[in-house]
């Protein structure tokens, strides 16, 4: 169930205006019903100022008056005509310092891994730059000696949907421009590592 915006100072409001039993409170707002008695004996959430839902257009009148004639009846948050708030996904996200030194690996991964993948793909999956994937991909970069490839989902750097996702654009992408140029197999078209 989704809780209101600011559960304590929403109890606190409902415990001072309504006759709401404190189970019904403390079931609307996600807290505990001795945690709800002790705001109304004031021991707890003492100098918090109260939140109307009614005006935050969480709750009601009509909704409130249900449940005041009917203690068992739990209280339902109102649907709101604005659309819900969706949780940022795109664009640089922080990485602990700690975690730094371990986007090298996650590039060496990734490289060896999906080589379908391109450059800015890469940079949007692990927050880097293409210096640093150039530097990875060439063995120039400055630990190169020291890296050790792995997974960037494990090392909580990206999601394992991201992951997927970006794998699945870029096989299509690819498989559409080898629709467009299609290239004959022969013998001088593999080169000697592969054969």
């Amino acid at each position: 169930m989704t809780l209101p915006l600011m559960p304590k100072a929403t109890a606190v409001w409902l415990v001072d205006n309504t006759t709401l039993s404190f189970e019904q409170i403390a079931d609307f707002c996600g807290l505990h019903p001795l945690e709800v008695k002790g705001i109304a004996d004031g021991e707890v959430a003492q100098g918090i100022v109260g939140l109307d839902p009614v005006t935050r257009g969480q709750l009601t009148r009509g909704e409130i008056a249900r449940c005041e004639k009917n203690p068992g009846a739990k209280l339902e948050l109102a649907l709101s005509a604005s659309p819900a708030i969706k949780p940022r996904t795109k664009g640089p996200r922080y990485t602990p310092v700690s975690r730094r030194q371990e986007k090298p690996d996650a590039i060496a991964w990734l490289v060896r891994h999906h080589p379908e993948l391109t450059d800015p793909q890469i940079c949007a999956l692990i927050g880097t730059t293409k210096p640093t994937i150039a530097a990875v991909r060439d063995r120039t970069h400055w630990n190169s000696a020291n890296l050790k490839p792995n997974d960037p989902v494990a090392l909580g750097l990206c999601t394992q949907i991201e992951l997927d996702a970006a794998v699945e654009k870029a096989s299509v992408r690819q498989r559409q421009m080898q629709a467009e140029n299609p290239v004959e197999e022969s013998d001088e078209a593999v080169p000697d590592w592969a054969r």
